[in-house]
């Protein structure tokens, strides 16, 4: 019998959890799994409740059937990469230019604690520079923006579209683009890339 303390930290790794995924990706029934394994329908269902800690040569079994290593159960690869919190005061604020001269927005990214992304997502501060030091730019994918205060103008090409709160904008980054705050009144939102 485990300690509260190690069933504690075990039920961390959430094995009932990953063995339920792993079943029902392959669309596979607790009875077809028992038979697979040789364990009981009731004992598998313990495990997958988190009821039950399975010993190793039971996740051995298990690991078998699915074709994944011992280590599938106890990483956390899963939250890891996939579930990731970033907190308001863990952010960090840096300038579109490495020096901060002239630069036209400064960024958080809000999602930088997520492993193998599949998206940029960031807290824009757009500034008031003049329309000439707003540096086009270009990068791989799709760019959205979504206004959450002031008015933006964003060039495009070579035509300035001016978004105001509410606004949003959807478009190819591989075409030259800048932005600038139009206005004494603060101009913020959100950017979302995606390469």
């Amino acid at each position: 019998m485990l300690s509260e303390t190690l069933e504690k930290e075990l039920g961390q790794y959430e094995i009932g959890a990953k063995v339920r995924e792993l079943r029902l990706n392959r669309s596979m029934r607790l009875v077809e799994l028992a038979a697979h394994t040789s364990l009981s329908p009731a004992l598998l269902s313990k495990i997958e409740r988190g009821k039950l800690i399975p010993t190793l040569p039971t996740l051995m079994r298990i690991a078998l059937v699915f074709s994944v290593g011992l280590e599938y159960f106890f990483s956390d690869d899963r939250k890891k990469h996939t579930f990731a919190v970033v907190r308001k005061g863990d952010r960090r604020r840096f300038p579109e230019k490495m020096d901060g001269k002239d630069s036209a927005y400064n960024f958080e990214s809000l999602d930088f604690a997520a492993l193998e992304r599949r998206l940029n997502a960031f807290w824009a501060e757009w500034q008031p520079i003049e329309p000439s030091l707003a540096e086009p730019h270009t990068h791989a994918g799709v760019e959205f923006i979504y206004v959450i205060e002031g008015k933006l103008g964003l060039t495009y090409r070579n035509s300035e579209t001016v978004l105001e709160a509410g606004d949003t904008v959807y478009f190819d980054a591989t075409v030259s683009h800048s932005y600038r705050r139009i206005g004494s009144k603060p101009c913020n939102g959100l950017v979302v890339t995606v390469a």
